[in-house]
């Protein structure tokens, strides 16, 4: 089955009600994107990207730039492999104090404007016919797939560390968890 990689986001400027809620990456980001190029960039051929996904936001398009370059290749901008939607009533200033309740709980009781168990059932849908590409995303999105694909009901199963990077394979039906990236201490928690 063809491979596919799903990058987090390198390190923002900002996070989620600290500023810019599309913040671009800082010094120590642009550095951990350059690194995950490289990293994509030395897989044996077969196995290397050759498109570029990325969520419509700014920290995910400027982690993926430098691997849409070295491909020569333009980022194809996918709102499925997004942040996840918060509650449309819910003020911005609200929004972190209800991640950190979704963050402590499972999928099936994260309370909103949506029903989040199909939120990701959709995220991990969307990288079904996504083989050979690399998918830059967020940590929930990515946490969403594989807690789907690992069948862990917790929202949050897994850590991945800015610009880590998952591999999964997918033949445009059936997907699967490979390996995970790295994980570390994130400000997301």
């Amino acid at each position: 089955m063809p491979r596919l990689y799903l990058i987090r986001h390198a390190r923002p400027t900002s996070n989620w009600g600290q500023g810019d809620d599309d913040a671009g990456l800082d010094a120590v980001g642009h550095e951990q994107a350059a690194a995950a190029c490289a990293a994509l960039m030395a897989a044996p051929a077969d196995q290397r990207p050759s498109r570029v996904v990325s969520s419509p936001l700014r920290r995910c398009r400027e982690t993926a730039a430098p691997l849409a370059r070295a491909l020569g290749v333009e980022i194809e901008i996918d709102p499925a492999v997004g942040e996840i939607p918060t509650p449309i009533s819910l003020p911005a200033d609200e929004r972190p104090a209800w991640l950190q309740r979704a963050f402590g709980g499972v999928w099936s009781e994260i309370e909103g404007d949506l029903d989040y168990l199909d939120w990701r059932r959709a995220a991990a849908d969307a990288l079904k016919d996504r083989g050979g590409a690399a998918v830059f995303s967020h940590f929930v999105a990515i946490n969403a797939v594989v807690s789907l694909l690992s069948g862990d009901e917790r929202v949050v199963c897994f850590r991945p560390d800015h610009a880590s990077v998952s591999v999964l394979e997918t033949d445009g039906g059936d997907l699967r968890l490979i390996t995970r990236g790295r994980e570390a201490e994130t400000g997301v928690l």
